[in-house]
């Protein structure tokens, strides 16, 4: 069954694989989240301040270069894969480098990508590491590989299988949202083609469980030479490898090598949980075409422009639907963790869990491409934590809810080409940040104005969020960043408390409830009354906090929330001291290190969710020439197939980080609708109302008109704003 319920239709022409190509040279062979009060990217580590001293500022930080020969593929070449509960990582060389199961935050099976010797599984060409091409099938999260073997061509496919919605009883499944058409299969199947000469394929899966530390042996089942299991001792975790290639066992190993001729087929397909693998090609092709077209009927949901950004924009829907965790709606930051946030250095942090700070952002990109169904998911998830915590909201959770992350270093590995530590775990949970309450209000805000309506359940959510940040807006923290130095009064925190102000007042006016509405205006109006005083410097440009001049890459959230008009001097300003003195080749640092006490040494790459935020920044102040170039440019540095990790080093392209990186994707949503909108502005002005091509059809709204973001439900509000 598709989706939306219907059978699926064999249409082969839209996944037949492509005949011999040669692979295009990449422009760009190899994206972050920051360190925290702990040292942590995104609040990782322990919150002593006495723990690490501050670094020596320095103008000549020099980013590190990773070695010129190294057995680890740069971190964009690899492929992503997903089926909404596990995630997994293909190298290049057609190996599986990274996968945790039974889910994306638990213990690794195959961790090649840390350390060479932590597992993998290989299936493709012998003696061959380098594709001819590699691509997803369109509107899918199938990965194609071609290779050219010399004597022959092949074709690999590998996707975690989808299926139809088996479960009739809700205590058999972890689901927690609505159920759907579809769920995860628990297979990961690769099938290969030869379609022109001879080629030896090969088999190669050791899993290590346990992230390197737990080897185990093969044994073969009933089917004899066709199918092996392998156990780790004390875990209820078994894995079933099942072939039409005969699978030969040396203990940790599974190794099978065959001589392929022009129009064979073989499939390989790994199993967990209680489903039967496919028995056979002709089924391993038939489930992974049922996969393929749950991918595009999914994507096809969607609202997506006609315009030739569009395939960013798809891949970017697909990788956040990918990171998202089905049974609750979570959103996983990205899909690894540790993957360096400078070669070789000690940036390293888990990113397999959901913060709350994405929330807004999140919801941005889903309302703004039409999946409203994944965004109701997702503030579901939102909803009960903040239920569950009230005001003592943490900045992230695990993705089932859970509070505890505690972070743990992994000594026995070896590290993304030798970056150490390997941590898992953040300890971030335990810190207080004072955005929070903003980015929960915001996302409540944009939720009831994508409805229509305000239930008495989220106004209740929404009167406690408030209220707590109405507690705490004047006290210092360590900002959106999380740097590791003294608590400051940074100007990213008040903002949010602004946001959770003004936005309270919104839905209170919703609510009709002039008493709340009226009180939290006019806390909102103080905020900003003290954010103005305190936080411009002599040349009228918003500064990282309230004891400095420096620039921070946040404060160009200001003209997106909605904080002042985009015309406003100050915020025109602030933008352009931003692109013009806090930009590296052009793209976006989120601060100086030697004007910012972040705890950590060293220099850092460019955070690419800035340089998406400058694009709609930018467009926000009419600067609608210089948005387009900046958002070519990042986008030009995407991977080969169209992924950010959380940073880009500007001078190489090579990319840092966790991979992919969720709030990139999000980030790129954003400011591609800009783009996007502002060109067909220009189009509908210069060529005549008559000639225009609407975007939206239907009597469908802009995408700020859709989500509220210039609503001004008070008449009196506008002149408040604008004349301060």
């Amino acid at each position: 069954m598709a989706a939306d319920g219907r059978e699926h239709q064999e249409i082969r022409p839209n996944i037949e694989p492509a005949g011999p190509a040669t692979a295009p040279e990449p422009l760009y062979p190899g994206a972050s989240r920051s360190p925290d009060a702990s040292g942590s990217a995104d609040g990782s580590g322990s919150a002593d301040d006495s723990a690490t001293p501050a670094p020596a500022f320095s103008p000549d930080l020099q980013m590190p270069t990773f070695p010129a020969s190294s057995p680890f593929p740069p971190i964009a070449d690899y492929a992503f894969l997903s089926d909404c509960e596990v995630t997994a990582l293909v190298a290049p060389s057609s190996a599986i480098e990274w996968m945790c199961l039974p889910r994306l935050d638990c213990p690794s099976v195959f961790g090649a990508l840390l350390d060479r010797d932590a597992g993998r599984f290989k299936f493709g060409p012998e003696n061959i590491s380098e594709p001819a091409d590699r691509r997803y099938l369109p509107g899918t999260m199938v990965v194609e590989t071609s290779w050219d073997c010399g004597q022959g061509w092949i074709i690999v496919r590998d996707c975690l299988l989808m299926g139809p919605w088996r479960h009739e009883k809700p205590g058999r499944s972890s689901h927690t949202r609505p159920p759907t058409d579809y769920d995860a299969e628990h297979t990961l199947l690769r099938t290969v083609r030869c379609v022109n000469g001879t080629a030896q394929l090969i088999i190669d899966c050791e899993p290590v469980f346990d992230y390197g530390r737990t080897r185990s042996s093969w044994r073969h089942t009933e089917r004899g030479y066709y199918q092996a299991q392998i156990t780790p001792e004390e875990s209820d975790l078994t894995l079933t490898l099942t072939s039409d290639v005969r699978i030969g066992l040396e203990g940790p190993s599974a190794r099978s090598r065959t001589l392929l001729h022009e129009g064979d087929t073989r499939f390989c397909a790994l199993s967990w949980g209680s489903l039967d693998p496919p028995e056979d090609y002709e089924e391993a092709y038939r489930r992974l075409v049922w996969t393929a077209h749950h991918w595009q009927h999914w994507l096809a949901r969607g609202d997506l422009p006609d315009h030739r950004w569009r395939s960013y924009l798809a891949r970017s829907a697909l990788t956040l639907k990918g990171l998202t965790f089905a049974p609750t709606g979570a959103v996983a930051a990205a899909a690894t963790t540790s993957l360096p946030e400078t070669p070789g250095g000690e940036r390293n942090w888990d990113y397999r869990y959901s913060w709350i700070r994405d929330a807004t952002f999140a919801l941005w990109g889903l309302f703004t491409l039409g999946f409203e169904w994944e965004a109701s998911d997702y503030f579901a998830f939102l909803t009960e934590v903040v239920e569950r915590d009230r005001g003592d909201m943490q900045i992230v959770y695990g993705i089932d809810g859970r509070s505890e992350l505690p972070e743990q270093t992994l000594k026995h590995l070896h590290g993304y080409q030798g970056a150490q530590p390997v941590r898992i775990g953040n300890d971030a949970y335990a810190q207080q940040q004072n955005d929070v309450w903003g980015v929960v209000l915001d996302s409540l805000y944009l939720h009831t104005r994508s409805r229509d309506r305000l239930d008495e359940r989220v106004w209740q959510m929404a009167r406690n969020q408030v209220e707590h940040a109405l507690e705490h807006w004047r006290e210092p923290d360590r900002g959106i960043w999380e740097v590791r130095g003294a608590p400051k009064h940074f100007t990213s925190s008040k903002l949010m408390c602004w946001v959770a102000a003004d936005r309270g007042a919104r839905l209170a006016r919703i609510r009709e409830d002039p008493d709340a509405a009226q009180r939290w205006q006019q806390a909102a109006d103080e905020i900003h009354a003290d954010i103005c005083a305190n936080a411009v410097d002599e040349r009228g440009v918003f500064c990282q906090h309230y004891e400095t001049t420096a620039l921070d890459a946040s404060l160009l959230l200001m003209p997106l929330l909605r904080f002042l008009p985009p015309g406003d001097p100050r915020i025109r300003a602030t933008v352009l001291a931003i692109a013009d003195e806090l930009t590296q080749d052009g793209l976006v640092l989120r601060y100086r290190v030697e004007e910012t006490d972040d705890g950590l040494s060293g220099a850092e790459g460019t955070f690419t969710i800035c340089s998406f935020w400058l694009v709609s920044a930018l467009s926000e102040i009419g600067e609608h020439h210089r948005a387009r170039d900046l958002c070519e440019k990042v986008l030009s540095y995407a991977s080969p197939l169209l992924l950010y990790a959380e940073e880009i080093e500007a001078t190489s392209g090579r990319h840092l980080g966790n991979f992919p990186q969720a709030f990139t994707h999000l980030a790129l949503i954003n400011a591609v609708m800009h783009v996007i909108e502002n060109d067909e502005e220009e189009a509908s002005q210069s060529q005549g109302a008559a000639s225009e091509r609407p975007r939206y059809g239907n009597g469908k709204l802009r995408r700020r008109d859709r989500l509220g973001l210039i609503d001004e439900p008070d008449p009196n509000e506008r002149g408040r704003l604008t004349d301060r």
